[in-house]
């Protein structure tokens, strides 16, 4: 039954983003932020949905964080569009959220069951929810990067476009926005590590992965401040530390050493 919702909820928000990034394409900005709106809420109200069902916060499985990345991504990808009115920003942030949301759909691993003891605790929703948000600010901001080296690219350094620029400013914002995100993440997860099993920091194979990405951005907001660096490296810097959060993320677990990881319970 709940998968059922899930299917009817992501794939009518999905068609509602693909028609908003037509509309953004189009230059047909009222049916672009109309259907971007109605798209977020869909999800908005699946997740409502799914917590009332559930009993319980929908952040357990690995598919019902995918839902959350979805949402904050969407919801990103549409402020921004108001304010910047760039139609292939949106059409691409809107396609990350698609592919996310029929990943879903293809493999739900959305359960009804309680959670355990250890996922209990007080500091286990904002734990995952300020990272769900770190991630998709992420995401976003590659995405951004991405369309503000492209424009760069294409015309001399004299003459790059007051377009690149901010597209530049607002990139570095998103990073500094996701590290700190992140920062505060690591945090509340050895609250939650204290309070769950005891101790704050184990070096469990999850936790050096997400301490390493955060590094990672780390080393990006410091580089960043130097006025002439290539923009181009950033970038690099930019992709590995998405990448490298999408391993800490889902790609951990395949490790062997994640088998006997505490957060082995997750995905």
């Amino acid at each position: 039954m709940l998968n059922q919702i899930f299917t009817a909820f992501g794939i009518t928000a999905v068609l509602c983003w693909g028609v908003a990034s037509f509309c953004s394409i189009k230059k047909k900005e009222k049916g672009a932020v109309v259907f971007q709106t109605v798209g977020v809420l869909l999800i908005g109200m699946l997740l409502s949905c799914l917590w009332i069902t559930l009993e319980r916060p929908p952040f357990k499985t690995m598919g019902e964080t995918r839902i959350w990345y979805s949402f904050f991504l969407a919801i990103l990808g549409g402020v921004t569009y108001w304010r910047l009115r760039m139609g292939y920003l949106l059409a691409l942030t809107n396609l990350l959220a698609a592919v996310f949301v029929v990943i879903t759909i293809c493999k739900p691993e959305i359960q009804s069951q309680v959670l355990m003891p250890a996922l209990q605790s007080g500091w286990f929703v904002p734990h995952v929810a300020v990272y769900m948000f770190a991630y998709a600010v992420v995401g976003f901001a590659v995405i951004l990067s991405f369309l503000e080296n492209r424009k760069s690219a294409q015309k001399p350094k004299e003459l790059i476009t007051k377009n690149a620029k901010r597209l530049c400013k607002e990139s570095d914002t998103l990073v500094k926005i996701a590290t700190s995100a992140l920062g505060i993440g690591l945090c509340f997860g050895a609250l939650w590590a204290k309070k769950a099993w005891g101790q704050y920091w184990s070096w469990d194979v999850k936790e050096s992965a997400a301490l390493i990405t955060w590094f990672i951005f780390l080393l990006y907001i410091h580089l960043q401040k130097i006025t002439r660096i290539n923009r181009k490296i950033l970038f690099v810097i930019l992709v590995i530390g998405f990448l490298s959060l999408q391993f800490t993320w889902y790609g951990v677990k395949y490790l062997p050493a994640a088998q006997k990881s505490p957060h082995s319970f997750y995905g």
